[in-house]
């Protein structure tokens, strides 16, 4: 069990996260320059826009303090007992109520509720897994094979990571893959040595890394591909591209700084 798992995951991610916001886009501008770079006319037009939309209304501010208490039940929900899920619940109700949503906005909702339905059925099939002892089983089989190859719990760390980043060629969304993979894949981490808290966190940055590393990775991505500017080979380049980058990003960077927070 990781404690405080938010203050964890800011922790161990901030530094390695801060470098890939600075060196991505940079990256991402010399392989594939924008058309327009210069665009004189958009403070006149924001303001325009701004002018037109009017003052912010009693609704968008009831919007904000939700979210800024949702979130803070999110950070601090461990020390005072509020579950993530509950927090989510506490800012939905407030909406709710408040007339900020009604629950036609709910419902109108599709995806959210495509990806309740599908997250159950995988987690619940994952924890049949578990409790039929194949994630164990398979696990077991893993780590008995690097260690056959004598690899140490860092070189199993990396191969390990590295497969579950790139199989991710295979699935339709982030959420699938999570539900399919992960506890089994962490299983494989504690069963080759590697210590739970630097495998789990880690699978869970790569599972946000490699939203970008097809058109079909993850919700965003299908809607970037959507707008119409790149071609689909580019995508594909580029996803790589960017997957290379940010492993060896974070896999250099990480390596000091989780050494550091103690993670191993």
């Amino acid at each position: 069990m990781i404690p405080n798992p938010w203050i964890s995951w800011l922790k161990a991610a901030s530094l390695p996260a801060l470098i890939s916001l600075l060196v991505t886009p940079f990256v991402l501008y010399k392989l594939y320059p924008p058309e327009t770079k210069d665009t004189p006319d958009a403070p006149a037009v924001a303001a325009k826009t701004l002018e037109t939309m009017g003052p912010v209304s009693k609704n968008e501010w009831t919007m904000v303090a939700t979210m800024l208490l949702a979130v803070s039940l999110w950070v601090f929900g461990d020390a005072i007992g509020i579950p993530s899920v509950v927090a989510a619940m506490i800012g939905l109700s407030i909406l709710l109520l408040l007339g900020v949503l009604d629950w036609d906005d709910c419902l109108s909702e599709k995806s959210a509720w495509n990806t309740l339905a599908w997250f159950a059925v995988l987690v619940g099939m994952a924890g049949q897994l578990t409790n039929l002892g194949v994630i164990t089983w398979m696990s077991g089989c893993v780590a008995k094979n690097l260690q056959s190859l004598s690899l140490s719990w860092p070189a199993a760390f990396g191969v390990l990571q590295a497969s579950y980043f790139f199989i991710h060629y295979l699935f339709a969304g982030q959420v699938g893959h999570v539900g399919a993979l992960y506890s089994a894949f962490l299983a494989m981490h504690l069963a080759a040595g590697v210590p739970g808290t630097l495998a789990a966190l880690a699978l869970a940055y790569n599972t946000n890394l490699f939203g970008a590393l097809t058109h079909y990775s993850s919700g965003q991505s299908a809607v970037y591909y959507g707008a119409g500017y790149m071609d689909l080979p580019d995508v594909f380049k580029l996803g790589f591209v960017m997957a290379l980058l940010n492993a060896i990003i974070w896999g250099v960077t990480g390596t000091f700084w989780w050494k550091f927070l103690g993670l191993y």
